[in-house]
């Protein structure tokens, strides 16, 4: 296919870097040259153009631009029959941007995260998933939203992430003060955590860790004495409204 990214930031980089060397005809814009530019040298079928050449040569075009400044960069592109464009702007729904590439259709609103380079990432996506599971699929997973409100629920619950990995950074420092390789505690816990959510749902997991008196589960009910819980809730909550 041929696939254009206008705005290449840190995310579309990403993406730019997981869709490399599958056969496709990639065109990224020229705004965030160091991203733009390192991409065009690692990669034999990336070029880089302005952003009506990206517009010009692509069939599907990813919008990496932030929602407050996108209005008035697209506004001045001219954009063709036939074309689908899909956006990774929190903040901006199918039908608000699908005024501002008419008339190219939009097409969906994706949010990927940096994993997507890699592969094995999960992709939250409104809007024509077919497409996206197309492109993204198998090496990724696609997971379809039924709205805008659904969208904004799964854009709060995911900031877990960053909580998520401070806890277990927390405690690979706290392991390596007590340790002789430090960088060997911190691998091990992160092996351990996503291996295990991996294999098995929350609720499972947290019922196999549920030995009476043991390690895992004296730890568990400590921090939800001290409101971890309480606090996860109201923080999503702000953040969901």
């Amino acid at each position: 296919m041929r696939l254009g990214f206008v705005g290449c930031g840190t995310i579309a980089a990403a993406v730019v870097r997981g869709l490399a060397g599958k056969g496709h005809e990639i065109i990224v814009s020229a705004r965030s040259a160091c991203h733009s530019s390192a991409l065009a040298e690692a990669f034999d079928d990336v070029t880089v153009a302005g952003n009506q050449g990206v517009v010009d040569a692509s069939d599907v075009i990813f919008l990496g631009l932030m929602a407050e400044t996108a209005e008035a960069i697209l506004k001045e592109l001219v954009f063709r029959e036939g074309q689908q464009v899909v956006s990774f702007m929190a903040g901006a729904e199918l039908d608000q941007f699908a005024d501002w590439v008419a008339p190219a259709r939009a097409a969906a609103v994706m949010m990927p995260f940096p994993g997507i380079a890699q592969g094995g990432s999960p992709v939250m996506a409104l809007g024509d998933t077919v497409l996206l599971c197309r492109i993204f699929e198998p090496e990724n997973r696609v997971f379809a939203l039924r709205d805008g409100k659904e969208l904004t629920a799964y854009l709060a619950a995911q900031a877990v992430l960053s909580p998520a990995a401070r806890l277990v950074g927390d405690a690979a420092d706290w392991l390596g003060q007590r340790v002789s390789d430090p960088g060997q505690g911190e691998a091990f816990l992160r092996m351990l955590v996503s291996t295990s959510l991996k294999a098995s749902g929350c609720a499972d997991l947290i019922e196999a860790l549920n030995t009476p008196g043991g390690y895992n589960q004296r730890l568990r009910l400590h921090m939800e004495e001290a409101g971890m819980r309480i606090a996860l809730a109201e923080g999503l909550g702000e953040l969901e409204s």
